[in-house]
């Protein structure tokens, strides 16, 4: 996939894709796959950087291995792990989403051009359309 990336150092980065990572081998290279592949699609200046939190499979290796920008967010937890991948985005706007696949990375214009319209904030709805039985857990769905 040939998106075009820019170098940490670079102010021209329009957006920045963070995703905060913990142990997640199975789905982080889609995810990357999916930011990449939106980034060239939409013709994006833009970077995919992955938080790692400490992962003890190969997550660092897949992150390295799809041009991602990696960077290692040393406190513990997925609060400190997104927090640090925020502070590190080179973007002009930054969009997050976890490496588990339960975002759209392939889908992320809507929100791209609200905040070019000038929105501080934008919040997606995963639950717009419903969820499938038992695909979430009664404590994240309602607490």
């Amino acid at each position: 996939m040939k998106a075009r990336i820019k170098e940490k150092n670079s102010s021209k980065v329009e957006l920045s894709i963070v995703m905060p990572c913990l142990n997640e081998a199975e789905t982080l290279g889609n995810c990357i796959k999916k930011a990449l592949a939106f980034i060239e699609r939409e013709n994006i200046e833009g970077e995919i950087l992955i938080s790692d939190n400490g992962s003890t499979d190969c997550s660092q290796e897949i992150a390295v291995k799809y041009n991602a920008r990696l960077v290692h967010a040393n406190k513990k937890g997925y609060g400190a792990s997104l927090e640090e991948g925020i502070n590190d985005a080179k973007g002009t706007y930054v969009i997050m989403g976890d490496s588990d696949e339960s975002y759209d990375f392939s889908n992320l214009m809507p929100f791209v051009n609200e905040l070019r319209k000038g929105c501080d904030l934008v919040i997606g709805n995963r639950f717009k359309g419903g969820i499938a039985k038992g695909a979430m857990p009664f404590s994240h769905k309602y607490i």
